[in-house]
């Protein structure tokens, strides 16, 4: 009597040689992707350092003084409307004309700072 055996499935070496390859792809993904945010994260702080220091240069130019205070700058009816944080930064509190502003605190670990 003769028995047909299936041969219908994946054996458990085929499954692991996929499962090694989808891990491989994973290790190099992941922190290419980290680096990519950290990248838009610098960017979008800076960009805000940009309007900060472009709103105290209007400031000063109209008020005729040289420091102001971020309240003075963002707001509503002010120079800033809002300002977005994007990775738990945290901003001076006052600027002055000429002085290079340092954002601290990015993503709980970076500084970032913009010369007027």
């Amino acid at each position: 009597m003769k028995m047909n055996k299936s041969t219908k499935g994946f054996t458990l070496v085929e499954i692991m040689i996929v499962v090694v390859i989808i891990g491989l792809l994973a290790a190099m993904a992941i922190p290419a992707f980290q680096k990519v945010r950290q990248s838009s994260q610098d960017k979008a702080v800076l960009n805000n350092a940009r309007q900060l220091s472009a709103a105290a240069d209007q400031y000063y130019l109209e008020n005729g003084v040289s420091t102001v205070t971020i309240s003075s700058l963002v707001g509503s009816t002010n120079y800033v409307k809002a300002l977005n944080l994007v990775a738990n930064e945290t901003y001076p509190g006052g600027y002055t004309q000429g002085i290079t502003i340092t954002i601290t605190g990015v993503a709980g670990v970076r500084t970032i700072t913009y010369a007027p």
